[in-house]
């Protein structure tokens, strides 16, 4: 699509449309052109033929975000697809909008694994650890051993005395991570959901640290630190972490750990090595 086109979002849904297999959609009849005519979008979509006929010659005026889902919708289009027709028919990106997360794909954790001296974890808005490697495991917690519920960082870092104890800095790791997932939650339109809700409030039941943490509504920023972690056979090791978006995965984030020092690298190497857990 040409970025000088005197419509550029009539120009994209058209080209979107003709690259779709009628039988796919139970359309049939012989076409003199490719893809969907106007008319099965618009059937596709819910809307009227003569509106996504205007939208494709760029009369009508700027469709709505309730529209442009539609139209998403009966294009089939990816998520990037969709983001994209949003930017073209409003100028600006959809809202976001929470999806759960089960995993990752298998290129994902091939990357955590290739990280063999540095703990790596992907988790969601939730907080949910979906993916990690064996250097996590061995320094911060065996995920493996958990059940899937037990698998997220609010849960283990107010409700288990063993990640409280590995923590040096307790009390301000807590306030960070609260901080920050208020804002991943919010970011990713998920604050008032029934999930958040619902484990907010298990998180009240068991911790009045948690409940005193949540109702100062800090937001934080995840951005990058030094956390200290008192392990029973390496002693208290530094690591310095970083955050990373996932590109394409936007309910996704990446954090890593590095040895701080020389001699926390040697201890953590150490303790890979011995394969102690």
């Amino acid at each position: 699509m040409s970025i000088d086109a005197p419509n550029p979002l009539g120009t994209y849904l058209r080209d979107r449309r003709t690259r779709l297999d009628p039988t796919a959609f139970g359309f049939g009849g012989r076409r003199r052109t490719p893809g969907l005519r106007r008319e099965e979008v618009a059937s596709r979509a819910n809307i009227s033929p003569t509106w996504y006929t205007w939208l494709e010659q760029g009369r009508g005026g700027a469709p709505s975000a309730d529209v442009l889902d539609r139209i998403a919708k009966g294009l089939m289009l990816t998520e990037p697809e969709r983001e994209h027709l949003y930017m073209l028919g409003l100028g600006r990106p959809p809202e976001a909008r929470y999806q759960p997360v089960d995993g990752i794909t298998p290129r994902l954790q091939r990357v955590l694994d290739g990280m063999m001296l540095s703990p790596a974890v992907i988790k969601t808005a939730m907080w949910d650890v979906v993916g990690w490697n064996r250097a996590a495991a061995v320094l911060l917690t065996d995920y493996a051993k958990l059940p899937c519920e037990g698998r997220n960082i609010l849960r283990l870092m107010f409700g288990s005395d063993h990640v409280r104890a590995r923590n040096e800095d307790w009390e301000e790791i807590a306030r960070f991570v609260v901080g920050a997932f208020r804002a991943d939650v919010a970011r990713a339109g998920a604050i008032m959901s029934a999930e958040v809700t619902k484990l907010v409030a298990e998180l009240c039941r068991i911790s009045p640290e948690f409940e005193a943490l949540w109702q100062d509504n800090d937001v934080v920023a995840h951005g990058e630190g030094v956390k200290r972690i008192h392990h029973p056979d390496a002693g208290l090791l530094a690591m310095e972490f970083s955050t990373f978006a996932i590109e394409g995965r936007p309910e996704l984030g990446m954090i890593i750990y590095n040895p701080a020092t020389l001699l926390d690298a040697e201890r953590l190497r150490s303790l890979l090595e011995a394969g102690v857990d």
